[in-house]
């Protein structure tokens, strides 16, 4: 990896209300609004880390969940190296939405690493969606799965340093490019620090 480090795009996506942005917030800034104004179109975050000795610049997109806005999601997941799917435990029906988001990821934007995040355990108390349920839909969809609550800040480093593992661990041709779709054999030049 070059020692300048490089820049990695992530997207949030899921159903309005699930709490993408309050989980991107409570990362870049580790701030939380209890009421959170609904994202129109997308909103872009960025936080320089270092994981393991790298130095890696988040550039976070943060896309509305509307439907409206829905026919606009590809242009912000195109070229993602990593994508987090976001439902609310709370509301079964935003669990069917990340399914659909996944399988729109998945078809559309292969070698994306996807974390699918269950937001809201604060209110573990009124969940609807069985854990194991999703654990099972993850582990036959090849997916990274977690629970996190932007509201606590609980697991919220933990989605981004799955992020950052998963991005490392991925082969790279050489100092100055990284491969992204090996299967497809595109190249992104490190040089100009896009991944």
């Amino acid at each position: 990896m070059s020692r300048r480090g490089f820049n990695c795009k992530v997207v949030f996506l899921g159903d309005t209300a699930v709490g993408k942005s309050c989980l991107t917030v409570r990362f870049v800034r580790d701030e939380y609004f209890e009421f959170q104004e609904p994202t129109i179109g997308a909103a872009f975050l960025a936080k320089n880390i270092e994981y393991q000795g790298k130095k890696l610049k988040l550039e976070i997109w943060d896309t509305a969940g509307q439907e409206r806005y829905r026919s606009l999601a590809p242009m912000y997941y195109r070229g993602a190296k990593a994508a987090v799917v976001v439902y609310d435990i709370t509301k079964k029906d935003t669990l069917t939405g990340a399914k659909s988001w996944i399988a729109e990821l998945q078809s559309r934007q292969p070698g994306c690493v996807i974390i699918l995040v269950g937001n809201k355990v604060d209110l573990n108390k009124s969940r609807t969606i069985d854990a194991d349920e999703v654990k099972e839909y993850a582990r036959s969809h090849h997916l990274i799965h977690t629970e996190a609550s932007a509201k606590t800040g609980h697991n919220v480093e933990e989605i981004f340093n799955i992020i950052c593992k998963e991005i490392l661990a991925q082969p790279l041709e050489d100092e100055d490019t990284v491969t992204l779709h090996p299967e497809i054999g595109t190249m992104y030049s490190k040089s100009n620090n896009c991944c």
